[in-house]
């Protein structure tokens, strides 16, 4: 037949089941053409069409898949049984009291979220019918996007978006090269260069297109941006040409084309099975602390509710004992209710209570918790000072579920470079053989002019130098991927490299690059462009040198180093690689090693970036046997990453050293302060970069992690090669908790009168603890005792990061018996992994690309304005939210305990106190408007005080306000008032002088106070001592506040009255009819209203009178100073007259101490403060 039984197999398991789902590459041919004879077999395979779909819902599907994920909620699916058992049994209350809440919230949320999926809907239509030009036999159709099919070539002009992931044929530049900008994917604004295969390059037009033979094995579709591979099989004879392929070949989905006229690409990757579309998903769910403590309060709730049920279900039948009290007269027992069995009646009368008594679980706090996030979340974004002019960004909530949780946040893990300082790169000077080389001020070891008093080690090179001088020139000049741009301007921002002239400019992914090129042309050496292959540069003496690129091993974060192999003009072929000291000095044979070393050292300890440049000459044989080497491993299609490091490896070797670079990076505005005031608030902040440990530990001592008196402990490789980690590991343990345990800590953690320490650890020390060896016996303690050691440290820096290491200390410390809320920033790809584990990750707007702004909670233009998100909107969040969460857990119980207590005198007849209406609007209409404008607005205490006395942070940490005593407290106050509005409206309801006309009440005058009278009286009196008592909570009142605080009230007395004041024709039951009016106008109802709302709130009034008074916190004292100097407290400094006073044994010792201790200079304003303060407190 002519078919091996190989090709049988492959056609099968195409066939059945899709190539895609039975191995790991695909085969795409491309313009669909087959292969020729004795090929590999043509099978046409299914691939998705280029349709984007980033929608949930569809027409038909909406309504049940809605429903289905709100019914998962475990609120909304306990009221919809509610709703049911109402439905099915005989009820004490109407169906609609729990429909019709629960109905309002599904929705509005289906609205909300149907709204929002149309959007995408629409979103993806303008996207799935663009227009995109598709060469068909030789010639340009036009066609929408997501007709697009795996096989189409594709023509692409300048600055149009890819449509689909395409392998590059060829461009309209000669050498084969396209200019791409990500930002869409990664942020990046730089131009990426990307590469076209080698033999089809040369294809410019639609016909020389159509000619191209060839197909491509490649790998199944992946989420990673950065990485691809494949080979492209051409046939242009009997046997076909293999390419291999790899990322700079692969022009994604959302770059754009740029400063390229066109370019032809084959569409291997379409619709969601593009690298964009794959990177689409979402981020795992994070839960807040708040959110956990509502869960635990609704458990405990739920328990009081059934306990309540399971109570009144026992009292009634033992209170239906005696066959005297068996029903009411008018309420006899059917024959058929009689002769059931006792267990089906009293599963039924449990069902009754728990319909009675359910409105105890506030399902209205879920709909008001969510507007409070998503509302409160606008004040962030509407911030102006957090709005950056330089970068025209503002700060960005990705997601408003974690807002409280900015006010909880215990340890701090940050990025160094971007986060703290600028990524904005300034070359500095460069070390060759031990001369140094300022720009502008030493240069070929001459002193130029104006370099009077700078600090520097310099010798003039001799001849024999000076070849190495120039050979590092060049090195830097060539080894780079960056681009030369002619234009003056790149989206509106001026770029030149001679100052005052319109000029050519550089453009690179990475700044340091950029930064080493342009102090190579304040040098004398100036790279010009890379054209047909050839880069050229112009030397001191206005020469143009040219160089053939042979090939660019590039830069890899394992590796932390690259490489390029030239040719030059004379034909000498070189290979110049520069990267870390770390990665450079073990593969150099010869050269002024320690000479380099000890320059490195010293910029490394100014905080400098610091590069070391090496090169060696290759033979013609040499670089044969290296391009056999790259050659066969990226040809090779399993493990060629692994394979590719190898050959790198192997050819990076045997290397003279040159010299060594020193780049700033200079740190950002108030980097310092915002450091210094997470330390005063409580805060851990640790460090953790990629940089070696003397550049990291120098930005640290400028950015006041480390201070002057800390004591820095290092746990680092170098000191593991004296010690073994088991005895340095004990010996840093002893020496911390013996100072720990001796010495009292400073409230703001700032004395100097204990050993302050700061910990550094690197890279593979923290893996020699995170996996200790398994045959030594004591090793599995080494977690827990470095924990013990970080616990009791006030800065930890970690030099030398993997990301996935970032990750695993986030981890580590979430994990730890504190179970601390830990917040994560950086602005890079390689912070997206801490970001996505801590429990908030902010990402910063930088120059690393937008990765981790995507990928994070919350995004910041400055690493300074953490400080505000923190100390303010954090500490808003939370005091709101908690306010909120208590708040409706007590109204929820005056609401309902006051029906408990009522079903002992009805006979336990599952009567209703309130109305219907009063049961339904309660928490919808009534109460709910009151607290959602409080967790909106309160302002507990005046923001720029908080800015200025960071100390106010610990006041609410470790969810203060949502622990169990306060929570018991809200509930036992809750029940108390409960309690004094029924027995208090009971006993005043029973006694004869209660009538409308001040006259006796007779038996007869008596039946016109009936049950819903009373009920309504419980029910005014409810409703105005929760509205009063949030009223009393409030500190920050505004126009809005006195509006719906008031109006509120004003609703509720409008309301009854015309509820009860008119005849309803679609009411079955007309039992409010002037019930309303009746009460009020009777004068002791008015006088007992009055009484008993203020029986209600007096305890919780002298409660908080007397512990200000006693103990109170320093929110509390800064609150009493506040009011004492209207609002302009935060003019006053020192703040620390306010704090509380040390312990000491005695009165008469403390006030000793205080006059002996050295004050520090006070204003006469903060003497006044102080004095005035002490007078009202005492």
């Amino acid at each position: 037949m002519g078919m091996d039984f190989s090709t049988l197999r492959t056609l099968i398991s195409r066939y059945c089941a899709g190539e895609e789902n039975c191995v790991d590459t695909r085969t795409v041919y491309i313009a669909h053409k087959e292969p020729p004879p004795g090929a590999e077999a043509f099978i046409q395979q299914r691939f998705p069409d280029n349709r984007i779909v980033s929608s949930k819902y569809t027409f038909w599907n909406f309504i049940p898949k809605n429903m289905f994920e709100q019914f998962r909620r475990v609120a909304n699916f306990y009221f919809l049984i509610i709703f049911l058992v109402q439905l099915i049994i005989d009820t004490p209350t109407s169906p609609v009291t729990s429909g019709l809440p629960l109905f309002f919230v599904i929705i509005v949320t289906a609205i909300k979220q149907g709204y929002e999926d149309w959007l995408r809907h629409k979103a993806d239509k303008a996207v799935n019918q663009c227009p995109v030009h598709v060469v068909q036999h030789g010639k340009v159709i036009r066609k929408q996007s997501r007709k697009l099919r795996v096989g189409d070539v594709v023509l692409v002009k300048e600055d149009e978006p890819f449509p689909c992931d395409l392998i590059l044929l060829s461009s309209s530049r000669d050498d084969g090269t396209c200019y791409v900008t990500t930002a869409s994917l990664d942020g990046e604004s730089s131009h990426k260069t990307y590469h076209a295969v080698q033999d089809t390059k040369a294809y410019k037009t639609e016909e020389e297109i159509n000619c191209i033979h060839a197909t491509i094995d490649c790998e199944q579709p992946q989420p990673d941006l950065y990485k691809f591979r494949g080979n492209i099989n051409i046939y242009m004879g009997n046997e076909p040409v293999s390419r291999s392929l790899a990322s700079q070949n692969l022009l994604l989905r959302g770059a754009t084309l740029k400063n390229t006229e066109y370019i032809y690409g084959v569409a291997i990757y379409t619709g969601m099975e593009t690298k964009m579309a794959l990177n689409y998903q979402s981020k795992s769910q994070k839960r807040s602390a708040v959110e956990k403590s509502m869960n635990a309060y609704l458990v405990v709730y739920l328990c009081i509710l059934i306990s309540k049920a399971v109570i009144n279900t026992t009292l009634k039948y033992v209170w239906q004992a005696d066959p005297n009290r068996d029903e009411p007269w008018y309420n006899e027992k059917t024959e058929t209710e009689r002769q059931r069995h006792i267990l089906i009646r009293a599963f039924t009368d449990f069902l009754a209570f728990m319909v009675l008594f359910n409105y105890i679980i506030p399902v209205s706090m879920y709909v008001t918790v969510e507007m409070q996030k998503f509302l409160g979340s606008y004040f962030i974004m509407w911030d102006d000072e957090m709005f950056d002019e330089e970068l025209g960004e503002r700060a960005v909530v990705n997601t408003s579920d974690l807002n409280e949780e900015l006010g909880q946040v215990e340890y701090v893990f940050t990025d160094k470079t971007g986060t703290l300082t600028e990524n904005n790169m300034e070359f500095i000077e460069c070390c060759v053989d031990g001369n140094v080389y300022v720009p502008h001020i030493i240069c070929n070891g001459q002193v130029m002019p104006g370099a009077a008093g700078i600090d520097m080690i310099d010798t003039s090179p001799g001849p024999e130098a000076r070849e190495h001088e120039e050979l590092f020139f060049r090195a830097l000049c060539l080894c780079h991927t960056v681009q030369v741009k002619e234009e003056e301007t790149v989206d509106g921002i001026k770029h030149g490299i001679h100052q005052g002239k319109s000029s050519s400019f550089y453009i690179s992914s990475s700044p340091d690059e950029v930064a080493l090129v342009e102090g190579m042309k304040r040098l004398g050496f100036t790279y010009l462009r890379l054209k047909d292959g050839q880069m050229e540069i112009l030397n001191r003496e206005d020469e143009i040198e040219r160089f053939e690129l042979l090939e660019v091993l590039t830069f890899d974060s394992v590796r932390r180093r690259m490489s390029v192999i030239v040719r030059s003009s004379t034909g000498e072929l070189y290979l110049f690689c520069k990267g870390a000291d770390s990665s450079i000095f073990p593969r150099v044979v010869s050269g002024k090693v320690e000479q380099v070393k000890a320059r490195v050292e010293r910029n490394a300890v100014e905080g400098l970036r610091t590069l070391c440049v090496a090169y060696r000459r290759l033979s013609p044989e040499q670089y044969e046997q290296v391009c056999h080497l790259l050659t066969r491993a990226k040809l090779e299609f399993q493990d060629q990453d692994k394979l590719v490091a190898e050959a790198y490896d192997l050819i990076e070797r045997d290397l003279v050293l040159l010299g060594a670079t020193a780049v700033e990076d200079r740190l950002q505005e108030k980097a310092a302060d915002t450091i210094e005031s997470l330390h005063k608030a409580g805060m851990k902040v640790w460090v953790l970069t990629g940089d070696k440990m003397e550049t990291a530990a120098a930005t640290c001592y400028a950015s006041k992690l480390f201070r002057r008196n800390t004591q820095i402990l290092e746990l680092t490789t170098k000191r593991l090669e004296e010690q073994s980690l088991h005895d340095v590991l004990f010996e840093l343990s002893r020496t911390v908790l013996r100072h720990y345990g001796s010495m009292p800590r400073d409230s703001s953690g700032l004395s100097s009168e204990y050993t302050d320490y700061g910990l550094i650890i690197d890279g593979a020390t923290l893996s020699a603890v995170m996996r200790p060896s398994q045959e030594d016996s004591n090793s599995g303690n080494y977690k827990e005792i470095f924990l013990e050691i970080c616990r009791n440290c006030s800065a930890v820096l970690c030099c030398r990061m993997a990301p996935l290491q970032k990750a695993q200390i986030v981890k580590m410390i979430k994990a730890s018996k504190e179970h601390p809320i830990t917040l994560a920033i950086g602005d890079g790809a390689n912070d997206v992994s801490m970001i996505l584990e801590a429990h908030v990750g902010i990402g910063i707007m930088g120059k690393e690309g937008r990765q981790a702004v995507r990928n994070s909670d919350y995004a910041i233009p400055k690493f300074k304005h953490l400080k505000k998100m923190l100390l303010v909107h954090g500490h808003y969040y939370y005091i709101r939210i908690s306010e909120l969460v208590q708040y409706f857990f007590y109204k929820n119980v005056c609401f309902i305990f006051p029906q408990f207590l009522y079903q002992f005198f009805c006979g336990f007849s599952q009567q209703p106190l309130y109305d219907t209406a009063y049961l339904t609007l309660y928490n919808i209409s009534f109460t709910s408007l009151p607290i959602l404008l409080y967790s909106l607005m309160e302002q507990h205490i005046n923001m720029d005080i908080l800015k200025k006395e960071p100390t106010l942070y610990r006041d609410i940490a470790k969810n203060s306000l949502l622990t169990w005593p306060i929570f018991i407290y809200w509930t036992v106050l809750g029940v108390y008032d409960a309690i004094v509005m029924f027995f208090g409206a009971y006993f005043l309801f029973d006694n004869t002088t209660f009538t409308s006309n001040g006259q006796l009440m007779t038996t007869n005058t008596q039946m016109m106070f009936g049950n819903w009278t009373f009920g309504t009286l419980v029910f005014t009196v409810l409703v105005f001592t929760v509205t009063f008592k949030l009223a009393l909570d409030t500190h920050y009142w505004t126009w809005i506040n006195h509006f719906v605080i008031w109006g509120s009230l004003v609703f509720f007395v409008v309301f009854s009255l015309l509820w009860g004041g008119i005849i309803w024709p679609f009411l079955n039951y007309q039992r409010m009819y002037y019930v309303f009016m009746q009460m009020l106008s009777s004068g002791p109802a008015w006088l007992s209203i009055i009484l008993l709302i203020t029986a209600g709130l007096l305890p919780d009034v002298v409660k908080k009178v007397f512990w200000r008074s006693l103990w109170p916190s320093t929110t509390e004292r800064i609150q009493n100073a506040d009011k004492l100097y209207k609002g302009q407290l935060s003019e006053f400094t020192p703040l620390a007259a306010l704090h509380p006073p040390p312990k000491a044994s005695s009165h008469q010792r403390g006030s000793e101490n205080q006059r002996n201790a050295p004050n520090p200079p006070r204003n006469n304003c903060c003497r006044l403060c102080a004095n005035m303060l002490s007078r009202n407190s005492s």
